[in-house]
């Protein structure tokens, strides 16, 4: 990705986590990148294309974040790795911050503007996909709608205890608790306990 492609989709998941998709605007987006409007244009046609692209920003840079192990790190056994991966969403760093939320944001602007939902079911799906791969490896004779079922169930958890922690209903520690036990009920459900 070029460099200026690069700092407007940056300056576009500040504003969205800031103000929500609601309240950018093209005008303050170039502001905050630096850049001109007409720039802005070229680059992404137009608002849509702004809001698309930085859904996908968002995406590549949390996985990123929740795939950035050191290289050369030992390798995890497949629940740590599991567990790892989710907690990774649960970090209280500006980058988890501002993703986090801008990713909420673009969600819940979903409800309202349908040209982003069919490129945040994509992302859902993909991510659904990782973590039931994950799963898949702790609990590898589990069948394939089990794993589905289980890492949607999962991702949604993840979503809804992120949420509650940026906006104050709950300390990061305590998010991170119950998540840890929501891996613990689906591994168990996967092993028919």
């Amino acid at each position: 990705m070029a460099p200026r492609t690069t700092q407007i989709l940056e300056a576009a998941a500040r504003l969205i986590a800031r103000r929500g998709v609601r309240g950018l605007r093209v005008e303050e987006l170039a502001a905050e990148a630096g850049v001109s409007t007409g720039l802005i244009y070229y680059h992404f046609k137009d608002r849509t294309g702004i809001l698309r692209q930085t859904l996908e920003f968002i995406n590549d840079r949390a996985e990123r974040y929740t795939a950035g192990r050191v290289a050369e790190a030992e390798p995890l056994a497949p629940r740590a790795e599991l567990e790892e991966t989710l907690l990774l969403e649960l970090q209280d760093t500006p980058v988890v911050r501002e993703n986090s939320t801008a990713w909420g944001e673009l969600r819940a602007s979903a409800v309202f503007d349908e040209a982003l939902r069919d490129d945040l079911a994509r992302a859902t799906l993909v991510w659904v996909q990782e973590v039931a791969a994950l799963l898949g490896q702790v609990q590898p004779m589990a069948p394939p709608p089990a794993l589905a079922a289980a890492a949607e169930r999962l991702t949604a958890q993840l979503e809804g205890l992120s949420m509650r922690w940026l906006s104050g209903g709950l300390r990061i520690d305590h998010a991170r608790d119950l998540m840890r036990g929501a891996v613990d009920a689906e591994l168990a459900a996967l092993r028919g306990k």
